[in-house]
């Protein structure tokens, strides 16, 4: 799947952080976020106001990663002045962004190691967090078509899919494909298990159900997902059901990849 230019990657991060803010506005500060129902409508301002910032830092002054010594924003105590924040910082990912070369070295949890990391996932982070702030007011407008595909691919293969350097993946002969019925794309998954301990908190995977992101085998898939990519990418995050997706094939392959995509995204 070709990914979007960075300048189209750097619009649709304005324009969903704009509608984001938009719809908060006039929200009850205590209503709940369907998608994340520990949160409120508060909560969620915040809690993309304080992602925003971050990646900002991480653009603008390129560290080597999250540092000891950074300090955690201190939260706004009233809702006029949260949505002051997050104006203030949204613009300055934007800004941030826009002087940027994608091309260039900087920080990310991800094994991409460039600013285009930040692109990529930061439009992806404002679509989806404009999603549930509509569903939170009730009032849910359509996904760009061109931007929740490359969101699919992007949950499957980074959010879902991509093995940390501690872990290993180890593959079965068992694909799936997910059509993407308005966009005539396609993303095949390899199904397998994940094992590893993670450094920092020690905790051990083993064996635990994982998925990845490959080429086109060049065989029939074991399983086929189709559906609309706003359906699919929502349904990937957990924002929306499967109404407008449907499933072919071996079902314990299926069942398999449920269980891997099956796990809370904030």
């Amino acid at each position: 799947m070709t990914r979007l230019a960075f300048d189209d990657y750097l619009g649709h991060l304005r324009e969903d952080s704009g509608r984001f803010r938009a719809v908060l506005t006039g929200c009850d500060p205590a209503a709940r976020v369907p998608g994340c129902p520990e949160w409120t409508a508060a909560d969620l301002l915040w809690h993309l106001t304080e992602v925003q910032q971050f990646w900002a830092r991480i653009v603008r002054d390129r560290p080597t990663g999250p540092s000891r010594d950074w300090v955690e924003p201190q939260r706004p105590a009233s809702y006029d002045a949260l949505l002051a924040a997050f104006d203030e910082h949204s613009a300055a990912l934007a800004a941030a962004l826009e002087a940027a070369d994608p091309a260039e070295p900087a920080w990310s949890w991800s094994e991409e190691q460039t600013v285009g990391f930040t692109f990529r996932r930061q439009a992806h982070e404002a679509l989806i967090h404009r999603l549930d702030a509509e569903q939170t007011a009730g009032d849910v407008s359509p996904l760009d078509p061109e931007l929740a595909a490359d969101g699919v691919d992007e949950a499957l293969a980074v959010m879902f899919g991509g093995t940390p350097p501690w872990g290993t993946f180890t593959g079965l002969p068992q694909y799936v494909r997910v059509d993407l019925t308005d966009r005539d794309e396609s993303v095949w998954v390899q199904v397998g298990h994940f094992t590893g301990t993670d450094p920092e908190s020690g905790t051990h995977h083993d064996g635990i159900a994982d998925v990845s992101v490959v080429p086109d085998p060049g065989g029939e898939p074991d399983v086929v997902v189709d559906g609309p990519a706003g359906a699919i990418d929502a349904w990937l995050w957990r924002r929306g059901d499967d109404r407008e997706i449907r499933v072919a094939g071996d079902r314990a392959v299926y069942d398999h990849f449920r269980r891997a995509v099956d796990q809370p995204l904030d």
